[in-house]
């Protein structure tokens, strides 16, 4: 999903209900903020951990959506925005000595991209 804010030429990308923990998912989103859009695919490229093909993904939407949808230059972009919002949680149970049961949280995420042109002054 895209969206454009015209006021300020921030450009948005959305991931949703990502099969991830969100605690797993902001380790690397925090790696990426601030960072202009080719210094972030770099350190996606480079993260061992399995969310970043995931946040890739994201954030290749994002410029792809500000390229085409809102006219702007690529090698102007950064991530001005990454963040992380926890998605429903599926809830299972495991089985356990006696009878009992162990509760298992498997949870989803929503990750956001968004990006802008760094302004020069």
């Amino acid at each position: 999903m895209a969206r454009t804010n015209a006021a300020s030429n921030e450009v948005r990308a959305t991931a949703k209900y990502v099969r991830v923990a969100p605690r797993k998912a902001r380790l690397v989103i925090d790696t990426i903020r601030n960072k202009s859009v080719d210094r972030a695919f770099e350190t996606l490229q480079f993260t061992q951990r399995a969310v970043a093909v995931d946040i890739e993904k994201v954030l290749r939407s994002a410029v792809a959506n500000a390229v085409n949808n809102s006219g702007l230059r690529r090698d102007d972009l950064y991530v001005k925005y990454a963040y992380v919002d926890e998605g429903p949680t599926l809830k299972r149970i495991r089985p356990r000595a006696k009878g009992s049961a162990s509760r298992i949280n498997k949870r989803m995420s929503h990750i956001t991209v968004i990006v802008a042109p760094r302004k020069e002054a």
